[in-house]
């Protein structure tokens, strides 16, 4: 499969250690590099601002989904060409999960949290089929992922669910895990109920 386009869920955040924001900008070089568009948050700040500068500047192709309310509070990507205002936060989670390849979560708020466990939901009802890499910087997901680990070991979730995301350590990995994540097609409803 040829992946063109992924979703990236992040922080806005800018007060955040460093090497988070090192980690952003490194996933937008390595997605302009391999002439993959990406779609985000469209914030200006934060992991969402570096992703989306990196990819600027390397003349990457990125497009930011933002709730009107949000432009209104002055917090869009001011130099972004393609940006896309929507009327929620409903509607641009729907915007973030249209016509992709792949969800790439990097470390962040609630709101990043929010996201990926929309995707892994709908993911584990067939609704998408595409891969969700999450990018562990300074084990930041350590604590989610042990709660995952939970919900299968006490069979709120079944083991099968444990292929509907793949994790890695750095960017660097990402691509090589969109292309050997597990296979997963609209059968995978039947292993919903627990």
């Amino acid at each position: 499969m040829i992946h063109r386009r992924v979703s990236v869920f992040c922080a806005s955040s800018a007060k955040v250690n460093g090497s988070y924001l090192e980690a952003a900008g490194t996933l937008g070089q390595i997605l302009a590099d391999a002439g993959i568009a990406a779609n985000y948050g469209g914030g200006a700040t934060g992991l969402m601002g570096r992703l989306a500068d990196r990819m600027i500047s390397a003349g990457g192709s990125i497009r930011g989904i933002i709730p009107r309310f949000m432009v209104e509070q002055g917090w869009n990507h001011p130099d972004l060409a393609d940006m896309l205002v929507v009327r929620d936060m409903h509607e641009r989670k729907k915007s973030l999960a249209e016509n992709i390849d792949a969800f790439i979560a990097l470390p962040g708020g609630v709101g990043t949290l929010e996201e990926l466990l929309e995707m892994i939901t709908l993911k584990q009802l067939g609704q998408v089929l595409v891969p969700i890499i999450i990018v562990n910087t300074n084990n930041f997901f350590d604590p989610f992922l042990e709660m995952l680990d939970r919900m299968v070991k006490e069979q709120f979730m079944r083991k099968v669910h444990q292929d509907i995301w793949q994790v890695v350590e750095q960017p660097e990995e990402v691509l090589e895990a969109i292309r050997n994540a597990p296979r997963w097609d609209g059968s995978a409803i039947k292993y919903a109920p627990a």
